[in-house]
């Protein structure tokens, strides 16, 4: 059986640790519903949670395990994969353009080195998820469901219920479940996380190892935990024991609600030593809200790419302490760009929101709703300045140029296309906001296809002009088909060298 693993967490204190995924195949999760979701959610009848009285330390936990219980569930699937599509195999080096893109730029990968495509074949994995409706509202880890096939859920009473994936949101490693038992289900509710503090009890259930309604009990042994497995973490570290199929789980607080999804592990061995992660539930309820909403979750956008501020370079910039998150970068025609943030600026608060540590302004961006306008504090040339932006939409990973036509006769080219990463632009050559938009993916069949368009080109012109972002190649494909164009020359940075493709404009 395969198995998922996370990327190892870099160590500050070069200690070498490994982070795993705690579902038991690579995409598997499960997510709680609580205060915030939608209105369906979190009604009558009573949740499974609402009798429990706190559990005193005399007591077992058998009171509370016995309320629970009957709303927590295994989530089974299944997958088409290959033979190589397991942890060691980074995902992006599943897809064969995206292997041929990394293998251009960064060498041939070691574990892939003599290798061919490994046949097809059905992968089966299990995790764990809980009900937070009465209706069959699930929630699972991303990792659990994410790109599964078929999705099977089985109640503490052995009754199987097929399911369907109503929404994922990978940066958070969430996602939310239906089915249709034909009668209201048992749920829970989740807790306010904020109030759980290290030292407290908790109990986890689970299915690890396959073992399903698995229950272990521990303490909360850290809050607010960065683990460097996405860009929104906030984990709580527990002792209860959590192993590979744990993943999307609850762990409860003597009350009976949920405060955390189980998520992850630190582990040399594969098994628990102690050390797991569950997602805070004040996270997840927000994340879970707007995946019942319209299956994704919508962010705020800024357009800067942030370090963090350590004393040296307080010192330097003349800040009495370390604090704020220091702009490195302004991506060209973002709400940042148009606010007049600068390279260099610290921002020391976004809204009314302090920024201590770099996810404090993370997570304040993302919370804000697209279309606001926020006050930002900076630090400039050793003083306090206030800047106001305009929120934006945070853009998807890959932004497909042309092929996203909205309506009859648009211009197509079959081009998926994403901002060039930092380490692409030093082996290139490019400086920070010239031009330079990175080919991601190409569309079979397509008219860049057609002319050997490649994955891991960039495109620097399109008709003359210089592109610097994927709207703008867009827009200038768009401009060209306007002014009768049949073709579009694209000027292309392909292994280190230029050239130039007259790529044929289909339409749609």
């Amino acid at each position: 059986m395969m198995t998922s693993e996370l990327p190892t967490v870099p160590s500050r204190r070069n200690r070498r640790v490994a982070s795993m995924a705690l579902g038991s195949v690579a995409a598997l999760a499960i997510i709680v519903g609580a205060p915030g979701l939608p209105a369906a959610i979190g009604q009558s009848p009573e949740p499974a949670n609402a009798k429990i009285r706190q559990v005193q330390p005399e007591d077992g936990y058998a009171d509370l395990v016995e309320a629970v219980k009957p709303a927590v569930v295994n989530v089974s699937v299944e997958k088409v994969m290959t033979d190589d599509e397991d942890g060691n195999v980074p995902p992006q080096m599943r897809d064969p353009e995206m292997r041929r893109f990394f293998e251009k730029f960064f060498g041939q990968m070691p574990d892939m080195q003599g290798q061919q495509q490994a046949p097809s074949q059905r992968a089966h994995g299990e995790g764990s998820g809980f009900i937070v409706d009465a209706s069959g509202i699930i929630v699972t880890n991303a990792h659990v469901a994410g790109g599964a096939d078929k999705v099977e859920v089985t109640m503490q009473d052995g009754a199987k219920y097929p399911a369907t994936v109503k929404g994922i949101d990978e940066k958070t490693d969430l996602a939310v479940l239906k089915i249709d038992a034909g009668k209201p289900l048992p749920y829970l509710q989740f807790g306010d996380s904020s109030k759980v503090r290290v030292g407290d009890k908790v109990v986890a259930i689970g299915n690890p190892f396959g073992l399903g309604g698995t229950v272990t009990a521990g303490i909360v042994s850290a809050t607010n935990r960065e683990i460097g497995n996405g860009p929104y973490e906030d984990f709580l570290q527990v002792d209860a024991p959590i192993n590979r199929g744990n993943s999307g789980g609850p762990t409860f607080d003597l009350q009976g609600d949920v405060v955390g999804v189980n998520t992850a592990i630190f582990s040399p061995s594969g098994g628990s030593i102690g050390i797991g992660f569950a997602i805070s539930s004040n996270l997840a309820k927000e994340v879970v809200a707007d995946l019942m909403d319209d299956g994704k979750v919508d962010r705020g956008w800024l357009g800067v790419r942030i370090q963090s501020v350590d004393e040296d370079i307080a010192a330097s910039l003349g800040l009495e302490k370390p604090e704020g998150a220091l702009v490195a970068s302004v991506e060209p025609e973002s709400p940042a760009a148009k606010a007049g943030i600068r390279n260099g600026d610290v921002i020391l608060a976004f809204g009314n929101k302090p920024v201590n540590e770099l996810r404090d302004l993370t997570r304040a961006v993302a919370e804000a709703k697209a279309g606001t306008s926020e006050t930002l504090t900076v630090w400039r040339d050793h003083a306090k300045e206030t800047v106001k932006a305009d929120v934006g939409q945070q853009p998807s990973a890959e932004q497909v140029a042309a092929a996203e036509p909205t309506g009859e006769n648009q211009p197509r080219l079959g081009l998926a296309l994403a901002p060039v990463p930092q380490e692409m632009r030093d082996q290139l050559g490019l400086a920070e906001g010239a031009s330079g938009v990175l080919v991601q993916r190409v569309l079979p069949d397509s008219p860049a296809e057609s002319k050997g368009v490649q994955p891991g080109d960039v495109i620097t012109e399109v008709a003359g002009h210089s592109v610097a972002s994927p709207q703008q190649v867009i827009d200038a494909v768009k401009q060209a088909h306007g002014n009768g164009a049949k073709t579009v020359l694209l000027r292309l940075q392909r292994n280190g060298q230029p050239t130039y493709e007259a790529i044929p404009l289909a339409t749609s």
